[in-house]
């Protein structure tokens, strides 16, 4: 398992982890599961979704709000986290340990262009310190 050291991240507050096998890991920070109080529910998007980096593909839902989750990069949705449907508290607990969808990226070109654009966990630290 990849650190969240080594994660881009989105201003939205998603995290992104580029995996060996190509596929893009998605979750949300500790800050924004944080933020939000206890996670109730989550609605993710559909395997085989089509996506565009920055669109909202998601909600999660706390006891205080519903926000969405976007899209870090393009692609297809792969694959959806089920442990989530009935233990949606797992964000809670473990923020990044906890992916909510893959992504399979549309190209690796785009997907280059499009992480140079996401912050490191330092910047990221930074902008919630800003």
């Amino acid at each position: 398992m990849t650190t969240q050291n080594a994660f881009k991240f989105a201003e939205t507050h998603e995290w992104a982890d580029l995996r060996e096998d190509g596929l893009v890991w998605v979750g949300i920070s500790d800050h924004a599961q944080e933020s939000l109080g206890d996670v109730v529910f989550m609605d993710s998007p559909k395997v085989g979704r089509h996506v565009s980096q920055g669109e909202a593909c998601a909600v999660i839902e706390s006891v205080k709000a519903a926000s969405d989750i976007h899209a870090p990069v393009s692609g297809e949705i792969a694959e959806i986290n089920s442990l989530l449907d009935k233990s949606p508290e797992l964000i809670n607990e473990k923020p990044y340990e906890t992916w909510i969808f893959k992504i399979k990226p549309s190209s690796k070109e785009l997907l280059h262009s499009e992480l140079v654009k996401s912050m490191d966990l330092s910047s990221y630290t930074n902008s919630l310190n800003a």
